[in-house]
């Protein structure tokens, strides 16, 4: 096997976008596909993802490139510029985010002489950068009738790796006490309101699986309850994506050094990523394969008592490449292929893939065979200097 490579499985991921689906219901899906945008290769349809949301001018163009139609966009993202904001609506973009007054007059710009209105949705924010302050919105709401827009409602979301219920709780307090507000003092009432509650996905602790549908499920009730009052789309992106990738990196060199066993791989951190791993603190889920037909479960099961433990570096000159700072796994050599699982959120497209100028893997999805979706790619042209320039520089 050719490493480094991901396999994104089609089937793990339209089985997560069903469960999610099953507890929320009626409620409309919608998949931030900075998660992993390979995934739109297996975007199921609108009854079960109705929207994906977009949160930059690259990734409209990897909806464009992949036929994902307008009506199915939310264009998002907290930097916004009029030939962006331009580019989503002539492209039918079905809902635009406003995350400050200034985004907000670059749509009501965009919408000048449209016979149609620009649906938007205004970003609360949380307390940081993201969105805008409650003032802000109440100003907005105050005049909105002189635009050439419809205020469809409120988008919030305010982190990620949420696993309490009070977080959640926190969440839509603050969502009612606004909508509370704009009722009473602008006599606005949203269409929609697109919550993200940031779900975390379990990585560490098995059954993995198994704790994901009881964190979906002990969120759930506070959830209904809300959308019960208002009209509400639930917006994911790592608790959709993380079941459905693997990644694969070889073994390169095997040493002792101070007494610790080192592994070289032809991976490491800028390729795979897994939410709270510090410094390869802790284990996610991790197999060694020898052929086909052999695999060998880590530490957290009986095979792994057998064996070796094991520092897993990767390929970067930084002591910050640590996969794994302590597994007990079977005696591993070079040629031999670690697999790390549940990568499918983020680990492709949030890693430093021009560090080291190390090439980018292949990425392939599994929908009933293996299909490759990008080939190997050179990242060291990111990283070396026009020798001649086409165009004068200005600063």
């Amino acid at each position: 096997m050719k490493t480094p490579r991901y396999i994104f499985d089609a089937d793990r991921f339209r089985t997560r976008a069903a469960l999610v689906k099953s507890v929320f219901k009626e409620l409309d899906l919608t998949f931030s596909i900075k998660a992993n945008p390979f995934l739109l290769v297996a975007l199921p349809d609108e009854s079960l993802i109705r929207h994906v949301e977009v949160c930059s001018p690259g990734e409209l163009s990897i909806c464009k490139a992949m036929d994902i139609e307008g009506k199915r966009i939310i264009y998002s993202g907290v930097m916004k510029e009029e030939t962006d904001v331009g580019e989503a609506v002539l492209y039918g973009a079905d809902i635009l985010t406003a995350e400050s007054k200034g985004h907000f007059s670059l749509i009501a710009k965009a919408g000048e002489g449209r016979e149609k209105s620009l649906k938007v949705l205004l970003r609360l924010s949380s307390g940081n950068q993201f969105g805008m302050s409650e003032e802000d919105i109440m100003d907005i709401l105050s005049e909105r009738d002189r635009y050439n827009v419809e205020i469809v409602g409120i988008h919030y979301y305010s982190g990620t790796a949420k696993n309490k219920q009070k977080q959640i709780e926190r969440d839509l307090s603050n969502l009612e006490g606004l909508l509370t507000k704009a009722e009473k003092d602008r006599g606005f009432i949203p269409s929609l309101v697109e919550y993200g509650p940031g779900l975390s996905a379990e990585y560490y602790e098995e059954p993995c699986e198994e704790k994901d549908r009881e964190l979906l499920n002990l969120v759930s009730g506070r959830i209904l309850e809300f959308a019960g009052k208002y009209r509400t789309g639930i917006e994911m992106g790592r608790f959709l994506a993380a079941p459905s990738g693997r990644y694969f990196t070889k073994v390169m060199d095997v040493k002792s050094n101070g007494g610790v066993n080192y592994v070289i791989c032809d991976g490491g951190v800028h390729q795979v990523k897994y939410h709270a791993q510090n410094m390869g603190m802790k284990i996610p889920p991790v197999s060694v394969i020898r052929s086909e037909e052999e695999i060998f479960s880590t530490g957290k099961g009986d095979a792994g008592k057998e064996g070796k433990e094991y520092c897993i570096a990767g390929s970067l000159c930084t002591t910050a490449d640590v996969l794994i700072r302590n597994v007990m796994l079977p005696e591993l050599k070079p040629g031999d292929i670690l697999c790390f699982d549940r990568a499918g959120a983020y680990s492709v497209s949030e890693g430093a893939l021009a560090f080291l100028s190390r090439n980018m893997p292949e990425v392939w999805m599994d929908d009933g065979g293996l299909r490759l979706l990008r080939a190997e790619k050179a990242s060291w042209i990111l990283n070396t200097p026009e020798k001649e320039a086409d165009h004068e520089g200005s600063l």
